[in-house]
């Protein structure tokens, strides 16, 4: 087939070949009708990333790559930060975040093992789980409604001599209060990391300037899982302004090594045999030397490539989001008796990942939702509700004693009791946002479903 064509025009003619086959067999969209399941999201894609992905399995590089060199600078021009670094997933992204923050080349200001470390109860457990993985002690402040974002109210009665970090995410788009937050941990001489996973997109103005969410702490995470604002699959990165600290993660996803050299390039630096490091003898390579004990957390150059298409196309995705999210709120307006909506903050500009309710006025989450679900409309709830009454926290002893609740949490609750949220990814279409409505504005009286 390829015997009389050069390397490149067997290349063309598959990518040719693959353009074709996913204009034809996954470029079909069958029209909406009623009781066809809506999914809380799912990814949006077209040619373009099918062309880049199986283009870097021709090469077979595998690990990381030109295409990752590429999503990590366009990344970063995105965000205007300057230093990202993909991962293999969103979780590892808040692991490498956290981690970087307990390296010994922070000197005074690195996390130890015992430090604290405000964060909520109501999200995702991997915004949690890096704090005790790390061997620190996470504090729960409660949340408020509507948006379910850290009452920022009772961090002063949180802080303590061991406090050395505040770690929150963006609740389903929405930016928590920056300001607030910022000049807390400015006061206190706190770390930030900014749990972005859920926010890519979003913006906010601070002090007269806007900018995306996850730019302002010290360190930003994303997740390219499917369900999110662009997806690799799997994938995630972190991302700071922070040259040291850009460094430190690094090298934690790269073993541990002190080498900055990527996969497949040597001696950059041009001193790879003539420098002395610990107590190693003079001249040890230094691909083999290790500041830090790290992980492997990079991501395929596969994955990256998805990821570079994806990246083109996020403008409109963000665009679609807010779109659907004004839909819906118009929507349901006259419902406000039965569900509490979320809402932009002050000097928040949401890329919103779902539109989040809270039920009241007698109407029950379980009726509300059993409607939807039996309508073919996917529901979830807003992730742990209240991560300190899981097993994960209730049921092993080895964590008694390793986390410390700061203030009631009676809006945490609340949340992990009545609240839920149906997606606005940009693969919706105007019939399925006014099906979801119609079914939401069904449910909003008591006992009517």
């Amino acid at each position: 087939m390829f015997e009389n064509k050069t390397e490149q025009e067997a290349r063309a003619e598959i990518l040719r070949a693959v353009r074709e086959y996913c204009d034809t067999f996954h470029g079909k969209k069958k029209p909406f009708e009623a009781g066809d399941r809506i999914p809380y999201a799912s990814r949006v894609y077209d040619h373009e990333e099918m062309e880049n992905l199986v283009d870097s399995a021709l090469e077979f590089w595998l690990t990381a790559g030109r295409y990752t060199e590429e999503f990590e600078s366009s990344f970063a021009a995105y965000l205007g930060i300057r230093f990202v670094s993909l991962v293999n997933s969103g979780s590892s992204a808040n692991l490498l975040a956290f981690a970087a923050l307990t390296s010994h080349l922070l000197k005074d200001r690195r996390i130890m093992p015992g430090d604290e470390v405000i964060t909520v109860a109501a999200g995702f457990p991997t915004t949690v789980a890096p704090i005790l993985q790390c061997g620190a002690v996470p504090v729960f402040v409660d949340v408020t409604l509507p948006n379910a974002d850290v009452d920022v109210s009772l961090l002063e009665g949180a802080l303590s001599g061991k406090t050395k970090a505040v770690m929150l995410a963006h609740t389903l788009g929405n930016p928590f209060d920056i300001k607030a937050v910022k000049e807390f941990c400015k006061k206190h001489d706190l770390w930030l990391i900014e749990d972005n996973c859920d926010s890519l997109g979003s913006r906010y103005t601070l002090d007269g300037r806007t900018a995306m969410t996850g730019t302002f702490g010290d360190i930003g995470t994303s997740s390219f899982y499917p369900p999110h604002h662009m997806t690799m699959g799997e994938g995630g990165a972190v991302y700071t302004d922070n040259p040291l600290l850009a460094r430190i993660v690094r090298s934690l996803r790269d073993w541990g090594r002190d080498c900055v050299c990527p996969p497949g390039r040597d001696n950059l630096c041009g001193h790879r045999f003539d420098r002395q490091y610990g107590d190693l003898p003079v001249g040890y390579d230094h691909k083999y030397v290790y500041s830090h004990f790290g992980y492997n957390l990079k991501a395929t150059d596969m994955q990256a490539a998805v990821g570079v298409a994806q990246l083109k196309k996020f403008p409109s995705f963000a665009r679609l989001r807010r779109e659907h999210f004004a839909y819906l709120s118009d929507a349901l307006k006259g419902t406000e008796d039965a569900y509490i909506m979320a809402e932009a903050k002050e000097n928040a500009d949401p890329c919103w990942f779902g539109f989040l309710i809270t039920v009241h006025g007698g109407v029950k989450r379980s009726d509300v939702v059993r409607h939807l679900e039996e309508s073919g409309i996917q529901t979830r709830m807003l992730f742990a509700g209240n991560l300190t009454r899981h097993p994960c926290m209730t049921d092993d002893p080895a964590l008694k004693g390793r986390f410390r609740v700061a203030s009631d949490l009676s809006v945490t609750d609340r949340i992990m009791k009545d609240s839920f949220w149906v997606g606005v990814y940009p693969g919706m279409t105007e019939e399925k946002l006014a099906y979801m409505a119609a079914r939401l504005r069904e449910a909003a009286v008591p006992g009517s479903v």
